[in-house]
């Protein structure tokens, strides 16, 4: 069984990284792999609405100057995917805005590529935004049709302060125990 996760935050390993590697800790004790990739420093676009993956129906976007493709492959041969990511102004990130679009897209033309899989959601806020942020991320899951084990939020600015949050990283823990327990009841 695998996991992917993808990092949303320009900052490599920064707090929403370290929510996400508390996550795998957890999978990775129950015999899980992981992948993390990091979305800071890659190239990856918004939808232009081309629709020519619908016309194609091959599991790929036909633009293909950045790596939406390989992310779309990672996605279709892991059994269950994590997404985090930083509040900014109230919302995701741009890169995991393009994320989501351009990977929705090209799963939604192709009949559903990733029905099934198990999802979870974590997102770092100093304040407010945590909850509009989850749901970009959560909608983006339940228009795939994928399981959404739960989703949880950090506390913290700069970098490192989610490691104070002890109710933050309770919750994170126990998201990692729960997708371990629902991939290996589906998959095991």
């Amino acid at each position: 069984m695998k996991v992917v996760g993808f990092n949303g935050s320009p900052r490599k390993d920064g707090n929403t990284g370290i929510l996400i590697h508390k996550v795998f800790h957890e999978l990775e004790k129950e015999g899980i792999e992981t992948e993390l990739i990091q979305l800071s420093h890659k190239r990856i676009h918004g939808c232009i609405a081309c629709y020519k993956c619908l016309e194609n129906r091959d599991q790929r976007c036909v633009v293909n100057d950045d790596d939406a493709n390989e992310y779309i492959e990672k996605m279709t041969q892991a059994q269950g995917v994590v997404l985090g990511s930083p509040v900014y102004f109230m919302d995701v990130t741009p890169e995991m805005k393009a994320l989501i679009d351009r990977v929705g897209f090209v799963s939604r033309s192709n009949g559903g590529i990733f029905r099934n899989k198990i999802g979870s959601l974590v997102a770092v806020a100093r304040r407010t935004g945590a909850v509009h942020t989850l749901d970009t991320m959560s909608h983006f899951f339940l228009s795939m049709e994928m399981i959404i084990v739960g989703r949880a939020i950090g506390v913290g600015r700069d970098e490192g302060d989610v490691e104070k949050d002890e109710e933050g990283l309770m919750l994170v823990n126990a998201l990692g125990q729960r997708m371990a327990w629902l991939l290996k009841k589906l998959y095991g």
